[in-house]
């Protein structure tokens, strides 16, 4: 379910619960009404998410800067999409790794030297969440377009993305030259 589905059933339960329950409304104006089921629907779906980053024993995001050593792998950054228990996000100094599942787990590598191209993307409704996804290109066989949904901060990610690539290629003498 994606993330305005779930605010649309969340908004809908709402309104259904004010017009079940045994409270006045009357003298509210309509358009104040929407406004707060609207502050309400954001403000559930912001606990919701952070009660299952406690659930999950993972953090929602925590960027780091990597030491000097060049040999040791280091995180960079690592997160979840917002609302999900099941997919978990890595950025470090020598891939992207996103691992999937709950109980079985499912991991998928990128190679940051093989990455060529790197996007951002977040509507309106992310705005005022502070998520987006992060759209990468690349060399990779097996999946050369992957999409990083809902994450928390993605300017901020696309960022530290954007440099581990360029640090990545520096440090192994690459460069990629494109056509025209």
């Amino acid at each position: 379910m994606s993330l305005s589905e779930m605010r649309a059933k969340l908004k809908a339960n709402i309104w259904q619960t004010i017009a079940q329950s045994d409270v006045d409304t009357s003298a509210i104006p309509q358009d104040e009404m929407d406004k707060l089921v609207g502050v309400i629907t954001e403000g559930v779906l912001i606990e919701v998410n952070d009660l299952l980053t406690q659930a999950s024993g993972r953090p929602a995001s925590s960027p780091s800067m990597p030491d000097d050593d060049d040999d040791t792998e280091q995180i960079l950054w690592e997160g979840r999409p917002f609302l999900s228990l099941s997919v978990y996000y890595q950025i470090t100094n020598e891939r992207v790794r996103i691992i999937e599942g709950i109980f079985g787990k499912e991991r998928h590598d990128i190679e940051l030297v093989r990455i060529q191209d790197i996007d951002q993307k977040q509507n309106v409704a992310e705005r005022t969440l502070n998520i987006g996804d992060i759209f990468i290109r690349s060399h990779d066989a097996t999946d050369p377009e992957v999409t990083l949904n809902n994450v928390p901060d993605p300017v901020e990610v696309h960022e530290i993305l954007r440099r581990a690539v360029l640090n990545a290629r520096k440090k192994y003498k690459m460069s990629f030259r494109e056509e025209m």
